[in-house]
């Protein structure tokens, strides 16, 4: 089984270190700052082996030459449609990465467009394990920039399709503020008031609320409950239009949220 260091950087990112049984040898997934993953790496005596690159994004990406200055020669695998920095490795969706023998972990590359126009996430799926950027977070999801509301849409509804039981290991530290968005959709709903209270004791005790379950992210994100009578209700209301399918109340709701919420 692996074992997943978490590395905060900046104000709210997260850096994840996915390691071998051993806590040895280490693939670094998006570390858009150098210093606090190599300090990690020093204190825990832990040998990268491959740097995991989601999306373009500076602060996903900002760390890696000097990455690549204390540690040479480490491949870097990422989105091949974006700019990586020193990418060894571009990838497209639908690959198999095999890390087995360094790590203990192979991953499926999934295709998850909408953030940005080539966006993919890294799945593990014998350790149950979702590296998805900022394609899905803690009861919310990532803006569109370069890609489109029908982009993120669909990816958001392939990783729904997921086991239940997957470990959502999203990029930011967000998720208070969106269950704050998730209340506007769903005031009543038993499992984000829920959910609400277990991540603000987990801040309070200066604790990660990262990762979540899609389990939980099917009950209280209201991005992946874009076919729920309640939430369609309500985002026709908020945006006082007559939405037709699923894929519209998405959209309504993602625009109602940047412009009256962000």
């Amino acid at each position: 089984m692996s074992h997943i260091i978490t590395v905060p950087a900046f104000s709210d990112n997260y850096i994840w270190l996915i390691c071998d049984d051993n806590k040895q040898k280490a693939a670094i997934v998006d570390p858009g700052d150098a210093a606090p993953v190599i300090k990690t790496l020093q204190q825990q005596d832990i040998q990268p082996v491959a740097i995991l690159i989601t999306h373009f994004h500076y602060d996903h990406v900002g760390g890696i030459e000097k990455l690549l200055e204390r540690y040479p020669g480490l491949p870097v695998y990422g989105p091949g449609s974006e700019r990586i920095p020193c990418m060894t490795h571009p990838l497209n969706g639908g690959e198999v990465l095999d890390l087995k023998e360094e790590i203990g972990a192979s991953f499926n590359v999934m295709q998850v467009h909408g953030h940005t126009a080539g966006h993919i996430a890294y799945h593990d799926v014998q350790n149950g394990n979702l590296f998805c950027g900022d394609t899905l977070f803690a009861c919310g999801c990532g803006r569109v920039f370069d890609g489109t509301l029908s982009d993120l849409y669909h990816s958001l509804q392939k990783i729904a399709r997921l086991s239940s039981t997957t470990q959502i290991y999203c990029a930011h530290e967000y998720t208070l503020d969106n269950i704050g968005f998730a209340k506007w959709v769903e005031p009543e709903n038993p499992d984000l008031l829920a959910r609400e209270q277990a991540d603000m004791a987990r801040i309070d005790a200066d604790q990660a609320t990262v990762p979540s379950t899609l389990a939980l992210e099917l009950k209280t994100n209201p991005f992946l409950r874009t076919d729920k009578p309640n939430v369609i209700r309500q985002v026709e209301q908020a945006t006082g239009k007559k939405l037709k399918n699923p894929e519209e109340v998405f959209a309504a709701m993602r625009t109602w949220k940047d412009s009256a919420y962000d």
